[in-house]
């Protein structure tokens, strides 16, 4: 996946509204953009990053529709955090409450809010430190825990508030822990 930064302040300022229709007419990239305003521009993701990626999406979903807990997202959803960035996780999940407390509207349109568990996979073109930026500030945005898989190295970090970042080497699974009670991520279709 190729990514594209645009600084657009102050020349352009987009309205949330005009992000999202943004993002809606050009479906064949995925946008996010930083607090600061600036455009991100994505092209699509190469085919085997897509089936990790669906494979994360899969695993979230088994365990969300089992439990019900909560709803799981894909790739492709865009969240509007506290901060006033707009994100679009490799895979979220946000609890049941949280999400029912949205108006349709903010349902239909990127969610104002932050993830409770967010998933990122580090592609071949993803910059790690970049990446690692964004789980920082999903954590900072009220995100409880967060994995960032590098599957190159077949090293995961997790992020929880409040606490250093574990790395772990080759794990064969992940833990939900206490956000996602009963989730266990099989990472063996994901190496």
């Amino acid at each position: 996946m190729t990514t594209i930064t645009l600084d657009l302040n102050p020349i352009i300022q987009l309205t949330d509204e005009q992000f999202f229709q943004l993002c809606q007419h050009h479906r064949d990239y995925q946008f996010e953009r930083t607090k600061l305003g600036e455009l991100i521009i994505m092209t699509p993701t190469g085919s085997e990053t897509s089936n990790r990626n669906m494979e994360l999406s899969f695993q979230l979903q088994a365990w969300s529709r089992k439990y019900k807990l909560g709803v799981a997202f894909d790739s492709s959803t865009g969240f509007k955090l506290p901060n006033g960035a707009e994100r679009s996780p490799d895979a979220s999940w946000v609890r049941k409450e949280r999400w029912n407390a949205l108006t349709l509207e903010q349902q239909q349109k990127f969610a104002p809010l932050c993830p409770d568990f967010v998933i990122e996979l580090l592609s071949s073109t993803d910059s790690l430190p970049k990446t690692r930026e964004k789980m920082v500030e999903y954590i900072e945005n009220n995100a409880r825990l967060g994995w960032l898989i590098d599957r190159k190295n077949k090293q995961v970090e997790i992020y929880r508030p409040g606490k250093e970042v574990e790395m772990l080497q080759s794990p064969v699974t992940l833990s939900g822990e206490d956000v996602l009670p009963g989730f266990v991520l099989e990472l063996k279709e994901i190496w």
